[in-house]
């Protein structure tokens, strides 16, 4: 069986954590930020899950992680 090739894209853009959790950043804090409150704009620096609707996507594009 040939190895399987992982979806860069998707490995740049979420972390899997040791309990095999997907990890990913949200999104809403590239522009636009002056109109956005500060107590808004500190929660978009934290991570957020992966939705459990897309868990199978990521379990899929990155075989070797998840």
């Amino acid at each position: 069986m040939p190895k399987l090739k992982t979806r860069k894209s998707i490995a740049k853009r979420i972390k899997i954590t040791k309990k095999k959790k997907a990890l990913r950043a949200k999104a809403g804090r590239r522009h636009l930020l002056s109109g956005k409150g500060r107590k808004r704009k500190r929660n978009l620096r934290k991570k957020d899950l992966v939705p459990k609707e897309l868990k199978k996507v990521v379990k899929r594009a990155l075989p070797y992680s998840a």
